[in-house]
């Protein structure tokens, strides 16, 4: 999967839900900085927001995210690479379902949801 595939399901998404206010946060790697790149988000409605230049921790959540991906699927799930959508789905699962959070209070994220959700 890359870039152009995610922009594919995000630009169907918006156009099922215009109603909403899509943002879409990445690096400033230079795909993302482009003037093509910047321009279909624009045509499709998409507000482009950028961390700053070295400042990983503007997005954290997804960096700590990124990196638990990278350490778990290799050394925990033993990614092989076989199947890789199959892999990485199987271990999307794990991590919303199974794998409790130091953060949400030792709860899974999904046990986190059901319980503090609003109605």
């Amino acid at each position: 999967m890359t870039y152009i595939s995610g922009m594919h399901d995000l630009m169907e998404l918006k156009k099922q839900h215009p109603e909403y206010k899509t943002v879409l946060h990445s690096d400033q790697g230079s795909v993302y900085a482009s003037k093509k790149y910047n321009d279909l988000l624009r045509s499709c409605g998409i507000i482009h927001s950028m961390s700053r230049a070295g400042t990983p921790t503007d997005n954290a959540a997804m960096e700590s995210i990124n990196g638990w991906i990278k350490s778990e699927l290799f050394t925990d799930f033993h990614l092989q690479g076989e199947n890789v959508k199959k892999e990485m789905a199987a271990y999307i699962k794990f991590f919303n379902e199974e794998r409790p959070a130091y953060s949400l209070g030792y709860l899974t994220p999904k046990q986190y949801k059901e319980t503090y959700a609003t109605a």
